[in-house]
């Protein structure tokens, strides 16, 4: 047992971890029972939801504790493309050496799905992801965008303002749908020319804002902040109601944040959490059920997830279990590691024909003690390095 005033927080991260991967695995081993638990809880929604609280819960903090946004981007570098980088060369190895095998192109080129990756946009930008769970942090990307534009034009303290209004603009996109279809941006513009357009603003907002002039700084933010919200609202590949309330759930976490350090009300937090949790729920139920989409299943781990943010959030004075905490700080090392071992496995064994919960435990046994090597001998030099480089 440990205790830490982030600790609440490494214990959800450990949570959603280990039903991400559950979630990734049972395809491989546990199918006949996947297909029965989908529709009723989707566990894939119920792990990112309760990762993109936390996001929003700690990033902001961690922009506005330096109060540089250079600072901010070169920590921001450090932690997430170091083993990012290693997970994609590790994938390309395996590929290079018959044990994996790369995913579908679409037709793009080479050049265009690397430009797309480097950038971590590639979900909002009409592109495959080379792992299966890149997806989730092209939206991760998408809201640091937004933090430092809001920083920037010193707005950041309306979180709670925001989370409402993209709640409200999720619903409302569902009530009067729009004719605009995944990816509608790239198939308009082409996808080359969109990854482009998208990479070189991408570069010139973080440049600018990270600059000494207030002027550069503000016209970055805005720069940044307008690129996040169009990709997410006119070319992200889930239905635009879904990543506006990601985006929303996101903010919602900051404001639980600016509650718990008495910088708003906790009525305002509360009232917020209603919003979202209705306008998301709406969302969902509106949008009906689809060939890969329950709304029973989303709506499930949607509000099982914020209240397991809730009880958490409720019990964070307390000591949480130490697996779990420590799981927590692998975290992104299991998030990354494993679609590159189920992939290995996938093209060499074969998923199962029948249930396997003992090879399902296998997989958890092998997967855990990689990920701890990779955190310390990948994830803990970058941050180190990135710690020198921002003083």
């Amino acid at each position: 047992m440990g205790l830490s005033r982030l600790g609440w927080l490494d214990a959800l991260r450990g949570l959603a971890a280990l039903v991400v991967v559950f979630d990734h695995a049972s395809y491989t081993f546990m199918a006949d029972f996947r297909r029965e638990l989908m529709p009723q809880f989707n566990t894939s929604r119920y792990g990112i939801m309760v990762f993109f609280l936390v996001s929003g819960y700690i990033i902001p903090a961690s922009l506005e504790r330096r109060g540089s946004i250079r600072t901010f981007w070169t920590g921001r570098f450090f932690r997430m493309y170091p083993l990012w980088a290693a997970a994609v060369t590790a994938l390309f190895a395996m590929h290079l050496m018959g044990l994996a095998r790369l995913p579908d192109l679409g037709g793009h080129s080479a050049a265009t799905v690397a430009v797309a990756h480097a950038t971590m946009l590639q979900e909002l930008l009409g592109t495959p992801n080379l792992l299966l769970t890149l997806w989730t942090l092209s939206y991760e990307m998408a809201f640091y965008l937004l933090v430092v534009a809001l920083f920037t034009i010193r707005r950041h303290r309306q979180s709670a303002a925001l989370a409402v209004t993209l709640a409200v603009l999720a619903a409302a996109s569902v009530v009067a749908p729009t004719v605009l279809r995944p990816s509608a941006l790239s198939g308009t513009a082409g996808t080359g020319l969109s990854v482009a357009v998208a990479a070189i603003a991408m570069a010139v907002a973080v440049c600018c804002a990270s600059a000494g002039s207030p002027v550069l700084r503000r016209f970055g933010g805005v720069l940044g902040g307008g690129l996040a919200l169009v990709l997410v609202v006119f070319n992200g590949t889930v239905p635009t109601w879904e990543g506006l309330v990601i985006l929303a759930v996101m903010f919602l976490g900051t404001a639980v944040y600016r509650a718990d350090e008495q910088q708003t009300s906790r009525r305002i937090a509360t009232g917020t959490a209603v919003v979202v949790i209705t306008c998301a729920v709406g969302s969902a139920y509106r949008f009906g059920d689809g060939d890969h989409f329950t709304r029973r299943g989303w709506i499930t781990a949607f509000v099982l997830a914020v209240l397991t943010f809730g009880t958490a959030l409720a019990l964070r004075h307390r000591r949480f279990p130490r697996p779990l905490t420590a799981l927590g700080t692998i975290s992104y090392s299991v998030y990354l590691v494993h679609p590159v071992l189920l992939a290995v496995i996938d093209h060499t064994v074969g998923r199962q024909q029948r249930d396997s919960p003992v090879l399902l435990a296998a997989f958890f046994f092998v997967l855990l003690p990689l990920c701890a090597l990779t955190h310390r001998y990948i994830e803990a030099p970058s941050q180190d390095w990135g710690r020198r480089c921002a003083r």
